[in-house]
């Protein structure tokens, strides 16, 4: 099992457990089990770089998704879709201008457009408005005639079916018709009457005299809030009841309506009024002379994403299904939508069996899938041609649905992300960005929460996640501390100046043994890629090596992995475990220098045993090495001379005493001229990097000798 599971997989039991011992996925499952009495939990994790799961927890179990489902809409749209494709209104006039009169029809057809509303714009009429001035425009102030509303790019009933019975009286379960106006929905705004015992004074908004409110509201003493409400289940006419105290200044309630074909003419005629148009109906009067055309839209599709994605608007989101279905299937309906989204998945290589799929928002507690088909969907999104649009429209801490969410995150430019609630059904999907240039695809579910508050079901997915995050970067602050420094030293240059810079600068960093691996994604190594907490000897050369070659702040992370592994490639196997046989050998960053008095032994280093202790085989061949070196004798009288040259910065070898190793100790030699030679080094004694003359090291050294190399910028 990856180590980034077995990292997460350890904080499962409330989260707050120490990262004590690897669990298997058997053990996880109980884990996850005893979070909340009767939870069932699902995960799925992916590595969109290596393109495999690396993590998997009832992946494979269907889950009920909530409004993560959006994260299907959107796909197939943002797949078959143009990105420039709006969802249009269509006016046509039709009959004969007379004297600035219309008689005929004013045909309009709806294809669909959810932002009819002041999402966009300071005034919910204003694309009536603009509707209307189009026909004004033509020098027409009456209409005797006909307004014809043509539905047909939708079939199907405007009510979601699926849904539970109470979603239907809520705003955010509002109905969905190819002509839409204010998100199907009215404001009822209302304030306590003068003396207690009153009626509240009620008002709507928008009022287009389409809704009807029957009021029983009354007023009572002090601040007491208990109102009620009721709508009626076919007409658009809302029963107000209970109490509101006199001590309240004003409330109101987002409600859907019924009907909405019906509101958006009551809507459009009241834009008509507005703008000094006057309709009088007469049926007999119809034309189909077609005088001219007009189409409007109000905002384009990724407008209507980040509605989805970000905000979770359901109400986009089944338009969006529709439109879908409208645009490839030929049916402006949740089938025509569901056909689409199920060519979608198979040309995704995925299985449309995986999601069982109801409606476009997730409301619907009969919608299933599967968390690591889901994480894979969005693997193949993170390779998809408009991945940038599509990541982009999700949420994060601090905006949008993520607003509350994961505040407590350092570093909340690392993911994207899409939430979920219905009742008892908590999900969060979406992307974790990795120092190593990866991308996470995960996805996350607890399902039968009934009994476990929404503060805690939140807070369990937010902290798991921000662990992962955490886990995968946790060598960020280092890499930025990198950047700073490299920033900080843009007028040092020349190799030499910046190797002599870098190195002091870290002059005083604690040692550490073995402070860095290969990374969250390695099986044997996990610890970071980047690490300046600690350092010991060398990783303190390779840091100051990155930071003194690398040739911008954003090429840092590259140029410290070309230097610790073969060919960059980040893995326990290819990385330089000797000094002088890799690290050196590899003679593309370093080369040893001519040594006075130098000698040369031959060793070979045990590489197959080496890797088998860490349960890995090595296929290469273990080639004698040849190491030059200049013995320690030599050593101390050069390093005991004042060194005449100019400034230059080597790096050292301390060779070690047994056959089965090239090099014990490593470090900088720094020549200043008209100065004896320094050494610069991260110390396990001193358990610091610090800076001593290399004569007194070395006389404290019983070792063969030691190798001098320089550097070599590319």
């Amino acid at each position: 099992m990856n180590k980034l599971f077995k990292i997460t997989s350890r904080l499962l039991p409330f989260l707050v457990v120490p990262l004590f011992a690897h669990v298997d996925v058997a053990s996880f499952k109980n884990y996850a089990d005893s979070l909340i009495p009767g939870v069932r939990f699902g995960m799925a994790l992916r590595s969109v770089k290596q393109g495999k799961e690396i993590g998997n927890v009832r992946g494979d179990e269907m889950f009920t998704p909530a409004s993560t489902l959006k994260t299907l809409t959107t796909a197939a749209a943002i797949h078959y879709l143009p990105l420039n494709y709006e969802p249009k209104t269509e006016i046509t006039v039709l009959g004969d201008i007379d004297y600035n009169t219309l008689t005929g029809t004013v045909k309009i057809r709806g294809e669909g457009d959810p932002n009819i509303s002041a999402r966009y714009y300071d005034d919910p009429f204003y694309m009536l408005n603009v509707m209307v001035d189009s026909i004004r425009a033509m020098g027409i102030d009456t209409i005797v005639g006909r307004i014809d509303l043509d539905t047909s790019y939708y079939t199907g009933p405007w009510k979601a079916e699926n849904w539970r019975r109470n979603f239907y009286d809520s705003w955010y379960g509002a109905e969905i018709a190819p002509l839409g106006f204010n998100d199907n929905c009215v404001t009822v705004r209302f304030w306590p009457g003068i003396e207690i015992g009153d009626d509240a004074d009620v008002a709507l908004y928008p009022d287009v005299g389409y809704v009807k409110v029957i009021n029983n509201l009354k007023t009572t003493k002090g601040k007491r809030k208990n109102w009620v409400y009721g709508i009626d289940p076919d007409k658009s006419v809302i029963t107000l009841g209970g109490t509101i105290g006199v001590g309240i200044d004003s409330a109101s309630l987002v409600l859907p309506i019924r009907n909405p074909v019906g509101y958006f003419r009551a809507a459009f005629m009241h834009a008509l009024q507005n703008r000094g148009v006057v309709f009088k109906e007469n049926l007999s009067k119809g034309s189909n002379a077609e005088l001219k055309k007009f189409s409007f839209s109000s905002a384009p599709l990724l407008s209507m994403l980040d509605e989805i994605n970000q905000r979770s608007q359901n109400f986009h989101a089944e338009t969006l299904l529709r439109n879908l279905g409208a645009q490839v299937s030929g049916s402006g309906s949740v089938e025509g939508g569901r056909k689409a989204e199920r060519k979608f998945l198979k040309e995704m290589g995925l299985d449309p069996a995986d999601y069982e799929v109801y409606d476009g928002s997730g409301l619907s507690p009969d919608n299933r899938v599967k968390p690591s088909t889901v994480a894979k969907l969005l693997s193949k999104m993170a390779r998809h041609p408009n991945s940038e649009y599509y990541i982009n429209s999700f949420a994060s801490p601090g905006v949008g649905s993520g607003a509350k969410r994961m505040q407590a995150l350092e570093t909340p430019w690392l993911t994207k992300f899409k939430t979920g609630y219905i009742a008892e059904v908590y999900g969060l999907v979406g992307y974790i960005y990795t120092i190593d240039n990866d991308t996470l695809a995960v996805s996350m579910y607890l399902n039968g929460t009934n009994e476990s508050p929404d503060i805690k079901n939140k807070d369990i997915l937010d902290t798991l996640w921000m662990r992962i995050i955490s886990y995968s970067n946790n060598s960020y602050q280092s890499l930025m501390e990198m950047k700073t420094m490299w920033l900080e030293a843009q007028g040092v240059n020349g190799l030499n100046k910046r190797l002599d810079y870098f190195s002091k600068l870290l002059l005083g960093r604690p040692y550490k043994l073995g402070p860095m691996g290969e990374g969250h994604m390695d099986p044997v190594d996990d610890k970071p890629l980047v690490y300046l907490d600690s350092v010991d000897c060398v990783t303190y050369l390779e840091h100051v090596v990155a930071l003194a070659m690398a040739k911008s702040e954003k090429s840092l992370f590259k140029q410290l992995q070309r230097l610790r592994y073969k060919g960059g490639k980040v893995s326990f196997l290819t990385r330089k475990h000797y000094l002088l046989d890799d690290w050196v050998g590899e003679g593309k960053y370093a080369k040893i220098v001519p040594m006075k008095g130098e000698a040369s032994m031959m060793r070979t280093m045990p590489k197959k045993d080496f890797f088998k202790d860490h349960n890995l085989v090595y296929t290469g061949k273990e080639k004698p090495l040849k190491i030059r070196y200049m013995p320690l004798d030599k050593a101390i009288d050069m390093a005991k001379k004042t060194y005449k040259g100019t400034m230059k910065v080597l790096g050292v070898a301390f060779l070690g005493t047994s056959d089965r190793i090239d090099a014990t100790h490593t470090g900088f030699v720094v020549f200043y001229p008209g100065k004896k030679p320094l050494l610069r080094h991260a110390s396990s004694q001193k358990k610091q990097v610090v800076e001593v003359p290399l004569a007194e090291y070395l006389e404290t050294r019983k070792i063969p000798g030691i190798t001098l190399f320089r550097f070599i910028q590319h």
